[in-house]
């Protein structure tokens, strides 16, 4: 009796111990939190369900979607703190990585892949992306795990006209992620602006910008086609969010543990490029249901949109870039591109 009262007390102690050892991570992105509309939690809920798995609880997650930290750009400023005290992780766009690392951009040059394939090969393989990697901890201490893919390419929106070509887009108003996506509506002759996605549908729905450009995923999980009409399959960018850390935090695992967590990451975006990819076409039938005009440009429209977006971007590269990046992103795709050709 007594050694079993002993065993009973030695069990509960172990597992108060465990306890008090595990680190509870704060893990954030945008969205709702729901695996069926939002892939974002999809790969959020596969990852974060492996490391605690594979490291017996003692890495744990407290999920906050729907930006419940704050905006994408505030959550950065977090990440960069006192990892210790704060642990963060986060599933950042664009928006918030392109203000501590504008070497980023070049990886979304539009009209750089050709398939997901090559995309897949460019973000898994190239040596573009393992030093990005490395500048990224150098300036901001923490940790990129992983390019997360995060719906189809993007398509144009708006709620005016159909677009055919370069020519449709003057006297239009759209949305930009980032000032790249500006950059490219400016080129076709249209206006861009930074609109955070927390206020697109209002912004959409009153006209302070007739359009927007976002894979057919995000339309739907936007509720945007009751705000536009028109959408254009150009197929302009890879559409991808980034896993991110606090440099500290990830350091203070065990190197066992730092391998959980980048396996799992890779678990994750497999399961979600998979799903992702089986149901872009299902996404965009779904936004014809809906009411939207659904137009895929043929080549020798989508080779219009390419030779006046691409050069414009890229020049707008150049004031944010060093030329060896552009160049390295250029030339890592373009060699992902003739591996994958089909």
């Amino acid at each position: 009796m007594k050694k079993s009262v002993l065993s009973v007390f030695l069990a509960v102690l172990f597992a108060v111990n465990v306890a008090d050892a595990a680190t509870v991570v704060k893990m954030s992105h945008i969205g709702p939190a729901n695996v069926e509309s939002n892939i974002v939690h999809y790969f959020v809920t596969e990852f974060t369900k492996r490391v605690t798995e594979r490291t017996e609880g003692r890495i744990t997650f407290e999920l906050y979607p729907d930006e419940q930290l704050g905006t994408e750009e505030q959550r950065m400023e977090l990440m960069m703190k006192d990892g210790l005290n704060q642990p963060l992780a986060d599933v950042a766009s664009f928006a918030a990585m392109g203000t501590v690392l504008p070497e980023l951009y070049p990886s979304s040059v539009p009209f750089l892949f050709n398939s997901y394939e090559a995309a897949h090969e460019f973000f898994d393989n190239s040596e573009y992306w393992a030093n990005l990697k490395k500048l990224f901890r150098e300036r901001t201490g923490c940790v990129l795990i992983e390019a997360v893919e995060e719906g189809g390419f993007l398509a144009f929106t708006n709620s005016k006209r159909e677009i055919r070509s370069p020519a449709d887009f003057p006297g239009l108003k759209f949305r930009g992620m980032d000032e790249g996506q500006v950059a490219i509506f400016r080129a076709f002759g249209a206006s861009g602006t930074p609109i955070p996605w927390s206020e697109l549908y209002m912004a959409l729905k009153t006209g302070v910008v007739d359009g927007q450009m976002n894979p057919a995923f995000y339309v739907l999980l936007g509720s945007l086609p009751e705000v536009q009409k028109y959408m254009t399959l150009a197929n302009i960018q890879y559409s991808d969010q980034f896993l991110v850390m606090n440099g500290e935090l990830f350091d203070s695992f065990s190197p066992e543990d730092q391998k959980v967590i980048a396996a799992a990451a890779k678990e994750a975006n497999a399961l979600t490029r998979a799903r992702i990819e089986a149901e872009d076409s299902q996404q965009v039938q779904r936004c014809r249901e809906l009411g939207m005009n659904v137009y895929a440009p043929i080549p020798e429209e989508m080779d219009a949109f390419r030779s006046i977006g691409q050069p414009a971007y890229i020049e707008w590269l150049k004031s944010k870039v060093a030329p060896e990046w552009i160049e390295s992103a250029l030339r890592d795709a373009a060699a992902a591109n003739e591996k994958t050709a089909k």
